[in-house]
């Protein structure tokens, strides 16, 4: 008969032995249960995060931020996080195309957004259309393009730059000269100005295109200064209109009316844009729209992101894009892009500046214009705001599609 002694130490063993069986047990549960649970849903960003247009396109990676993070706070998608990884294209149309074909293949990333600059998007469109996958583009558009692997949330000629031009041909004349950033978008965009201007009556003085962040604007200068246009239309972006500005006021060339298309709101305090006694910004968005709706979207922008952040018309544009890919994401209960793609046409979304809605026909946004002021401080004041909101024409209407098909050629031809 077994000693008490061999009787405990065999009890010890058949104790260690459940342990180490159940100790495995809950290993393996572990792997499987981790196995079994997908990780974070993820989605990319492509913007400047340095370079000359860095500071324009910072509210958009402000606004995507905090888009994420509503999302995550309700709760997340399908029961999992949202990841945002953030590529840096510097403006760059190759870089841009990398980072995407890096944010598809390596990422994973279900959705795509930003482009600022057009050359990015021109070149992150074959990748996405490549891969069938779908980018959300919320810059400022020239238009001529409908892609069924991108949502365009930013505006179209005939939503923004036309009836822009149009009111500001009526309060200071029909001389105008217009300036832009060297690139296809200022390119194809001066073609639709000088049509629209010629056929309400007026005459282009002149036009010029800065390179990108150029700081010599002597000839432009020069030039403003021969011909005193009654209106300049801008669509300088990024760290060239410090120089455009400072150039302005230094040569006594303050007090021209200056319509920009493409300077935003947080800008103008940093570039003195107010110095300008006659100087106006064509957007949906402005901060001080009264709305709780958009109050209660700086409150959390500020608190998320920083106190000294600013919101501007592509940076809300960004934010909806975000959330209008959440809510087909709902709605279909996947985050596959080909399902997404097929639902996000049929989406809306509450803005801080209105609705949000998709036009199914064009993957164009519906958008309020408003024409704002620039005070001397940098503020804008809202002096113009259309009735109703206005659907997106990608391809001008005023001109045949026969005729932007041979603009198209032509500009693509010229180096």
């Amino acid at each position: 008969m077994p000693s008490a002694r061999a009787r405990l130490w065999r009890r010890l063993g058949l104790l260690l032995s459940l342990l180490a069986l159940a100790g495995a047990g809950l290993l393996a549960w572990q792997r499987h249960h981790a196995a079994a649970t997908p990780g974070p849903i993820t989605i990319g960003l492509l913007q400047a995060l340095s370079g000359p247009v860095a500071a324009h396109e910072a509210p958009q990676v402000a606004a995507a931020r905090l888009a994420v993070q509503e999302i995550n706070e309700a709760g997340g998608l399908l029961g999992r996080r949202v990841e945002l990884k953030i590529e840096d294209t510097r403006a760059d149309p190759r870089v841009a195309a990398a980072a995407a074909d890096r944010l598809i293949t390596a990422d994973r990333a279900v959705a795509l957004f930003g482009c600022g600059a057009w050359g990015c998007r021109q070149a992150v469109l074959p990748v996405v259309e490549a891969r069938g996958h779908l980018l959300f583009h919320a810059a400022v558009s020239e238009g001529f393009e409908s892609s069924p692997h991108i949502v365009y949330t930013g505006p179209t000629p005939n939503q923004q730059a036309l009836p822009a031009l149009h009111w500001a041909m009526q309060q200071f004349g029909r001389r105008v000269y217009v300036l832009g950033t060297e690139g296809m978008y200022s390119r194809r965009l001066a073609v639709v100005l000088r049509d629209f201007i010629m056929l309400g009556g007026g005459q282009v003085l002149g036009e010029r295109a800065l390179a990108m962040g150029a700081a010599d604007v002597g000839g432009v200068l020069a030039d403003l200064a021969r011909v005193r246009p009654d209106l300049v239309v801008s669509s300088v972006c990024g760290d060239g209109n410090r120089a455009l500005f400072d150039g302005l006021v230094t040569d006594g060339l303050a007090d021209l009316p200056v319509l920009s298309l493409c300077a935003s709101e947080p800008e103008m305090a940093a570039l003195q844009g107010g110095r300008l006694s006659r100087h106006f910004l064509a957007v949906a968005y402005l901060q001080s729209l009264p709305d709780p709706a958009n109050q209660r979207f700086l409150e959390r922008l500020r608190r998320s992101q920083g106190a000294a952040v600013g919101a501007s018309d592509a940076g809300v544009a960004t934010y909806a894009a975000v959330h209008l890919w959440a809510e087909a994401v709902r709605e279909v209960g996947s985050e596959r892009t080909d399902a997404v793609n097929a639902t996000v046409v049929h989406q809306t979304f509450a803005a801080p500046y209105g609705f949000a809605a998709v036009d199914a026909q064009t993957r164009h946004l519906w958008r309020p214009l408003r024409i704002a002021r620039v005070k001397v401080d940098g503020a804008l004041e809202e002096v113009l705001a259309l009735p109703r909101d206005v659907r997106p024409e990608p391809w001008p209407t005023f001109r045949s599609t026969q005729h932007w098909g041979a603009v198209l050629l032509r500009t693509e031809a010229r180096p």
